[in-house]
């Protein structure tokens, strides 16, 4: 029963400069990291072969560094490896495939599938239908001409594209790159390996996207995962087993907070993530100046123990109730500018005077616990 494990979307070279440098530098470490599992995996569950439907590489520009350390952590599985060019790494003249061949990066048994056409895996009995992207964009199927494609009897004929199955895929639908629908059925596939969707989806039961095996934006969609894909022979309906592989998880909230409750659920769900979770907590509606204080004391532990954490407040205005005011003890003029900061920015979501009302609230705490001591 022949088998292999289906990947996409590495994304190598890729910089997460919206993020903290270590954070940004953890996610790059995490991507070779990924590829050092789907070796692993691929030894776990006996795999034949390790078939990569493209985009390999971020961009053709990465560094040589990347280049080798991308072939270097393959070497955890010595069996087959067959390499899809996607829109992100096409294969140009020049590209990136073409410089890693000249930097004798790429080990005997990694399959560079640069130009259409069938590589054939003697040992494993599979017939592995490439079609590779040699320009960023194209707005023809690459995939039919697999229909014609002949492959030796007994063989398991499987596709390898990179592209947007027309029509199924949300947000991608008459994309560049496109895939008819019912291509594994019109060229007798008996399994088609897909990439550019970066979350893990099945199209029929003989066409999927893997996924990018390591999350790399804000989307729930299913990403951080690898398929071992299992075929008992030429026809057979395949077995797909979806696998985890992705070491951090990326959560992206939109919450608006009314009351007490909204605040309490929120930190609840903060707590109950891993310390893995890379969230981006973008919250509006009002709080009070207690529950802002609660809320900030929340969010600075949450820094520490999360990979990253970014919370945008601006539209989250403060409400002081007579209870915040009276505990802060703003009498006389003080209290006077307390309620005015309150009055301007509930009426003109005014971000300065919400910024100066929490400042003001936090100096008149330091001032009571100072008086305390």
């Amino acid at each position: 029963m022949p088998k292999f494990l289906h990947t996409a979307d590495w994304q190598m070279g890729r910089a997460f400069t919206r993020f903290e440098t270590e954070d940004g530098a953890a996610l790059v470490e995490a991507r070779f990291e990924a590829i050092e599992t789907l070796a692993q995996l691929a030894n776990e569950h006996q795999c034949d072969a390790v078939l990569v439907a493209g985009d390999v590489f971020d961009a053709q520009t990465v560094s040589d560094r990347t280049i080798r350390r991308v072939f270097n952590a393959t070497k955890g599985f010595t069996g087959p490896w067959v390499m899809l060019p996607g829109n992100h790494d096409a294969a140009l003249a020049e590209s990136v495939w073409t410089r890693a061949q000249r930097l004798g990066a790429v080990p005997e048994n990694v399959h560079l599938a640069l130009q259409p056409g069938v590589i054939d895996l003697e040992d494993p009995g599979l017939s592995i239908l490439c079609a590779p992207l040699t320009q960023r964009h194209t707005y023809g199927d690459l995939t039919e001409p697999f229909s014609g494609y002949e492959t030796p009897e007994g063989f398991l004929r499987v596709g390898l594209a990179h592209g947007s199955v027309q029509g199924l895929l949300p947000d991608e639908i008459d994309s560049t790159n496109p895939i008819a629908p019912g291509r594994a059925e019109a060229s007798r596939l008996d399994y088609l390996a897909l990439g550019d969707w970066h979350g893990t989806k099945q199209i029929d039961e003989r066409t999927w996207y893997s996924g990018t095996p390591e999350p790399e934006r804000f989307r729930n969609n299913e990403a951080g995962n690898a398929l071992i894909v299992e075929v008992s022979e030429p026809g057979a309906t395949p077995t797909v087993t979806s696998l985890p592989t992705g070491r951090y998880q990326w959560h992206q909230w939109r919450e608006t907070l009314a009351v007490n409750s909204d605040l309490e659920q929120l930190l609840e769900r903060l707590n109950a993530l891993p310390e893995s979770a890379v969230v981006d907590l973008r919250l509006e509606g009002s709080v009070t100046l207690a529950g802002e204080e609660t809320l900030l004391k929340a969010l600075s532990v949450a820094e520490a123990r999360f990979r990253s954490l970014r919370c945008e407040r601006s539209r989250l205005q403060l409400a002081p109730t007579d209870e915040d005011i009276s505990a802060l003890k703003a009498d006389g003029y003080v209290g006077e500018v307390v309620e005015s900061l309150r009055e301007r920015q509930e009426g003109a979501q005014d971000d300065v005077a919400r910024d100066a009302l929490a400042i003001l609230a936090g100096l008149l705490r330091e001032r009571e616990q100072e008086v305390g001591q």
